[in-house]
């Protein structure tokens, strides 16, 4: 009996790993639109093993008339970020901060690189991040990088590793690039101690 009561509540954390078909109302969207003071800018947030130096996943920020996240297969979650078909929206300095955070861990760094694009571009791809849907699993590197085709970065090679694709951009003129490490596992890091056991008041146990 236990052990079926701790299958269910770990299914949950399971099913949240890859692609997703989640659509919150437009109401709530609507609501929690945030827009960065600041220039137009695009953002390729790549999180990198630090062991290997592969690529483990590729997501596009893009900040005009508001500022969202495309995080194709992505599993972060926040309930005051709500998310349409892989978009994230509400991105707020702290809700960024949340982002990287959990991405940033003692198994990978995160590589964040801004480029400053004029309005027209940026609100190019609002739409097209808002069209494209929810992205199959382990395709966030093929997503991303057609994406950035498609408004005109050509130098940037279609592609499923997010590594190649963070090394073609750092190639496109104007690209800053900043890394982000933290060794730190906190209480939303996906590498928190697993699941050993229930209490008695049916709440998850975690080990030390």
């Amino acid at each position: 009996m236990l052990r079926a009561l701790l299958l269910a509540a770990v299914l949950p954390l399971l099913a949240a790993c890859g692609a997703d078909n989640v659509y919150a109302p437009l109401e709530e969207v609507q609501a929690r639109a945030y827009a960065a003071p600041g220039p137009a800018k695009l953002t390729l947030i790549t999180a990198i093993n630090n062991r290997s130096g592969s690529g483990g996943h590729s997501a596009l920020m893009v900040s005009g008339s508001q500022r969202v996240i495309f995080d194709p297969a992505g599993t972060w979650h926040h309930p005051t970020a709500p998310e349409r078909g892989d978009v994230i929206f509400g991105i707020t300095p702290t809700m960024l901060e949340f982002y990287i955070d959990y991405h940033a861990r003692p198994t990978y760094h995160v590589v964040i690189q801004d480029i400053t694009v004029d309005a027209a571009t940026a609100e190019r791809a609002l739409a097209l991040v808002q069209a494209h849907g929810p992205a199959s699993k382990a395709t966030c590197g093929q997503t991303v990088s057609g994406l950035l085709q498609e408004l005109g970065f050509s130098g940037v090679r279609r592609a499923w590793y997010p590594d190649r694709i963070m090394r073609d951009f750092a190639e496109v003129p104007g690209v800053t690039e900043r890394k982000v490490f933290d060794d730190t596992v906190d209480a939303h890091s996906p590498e928190r101690p697993r699941v050993v056991a229930l209490t008695d008041d049916g709440f998850v146990r975690a080990g030390s």
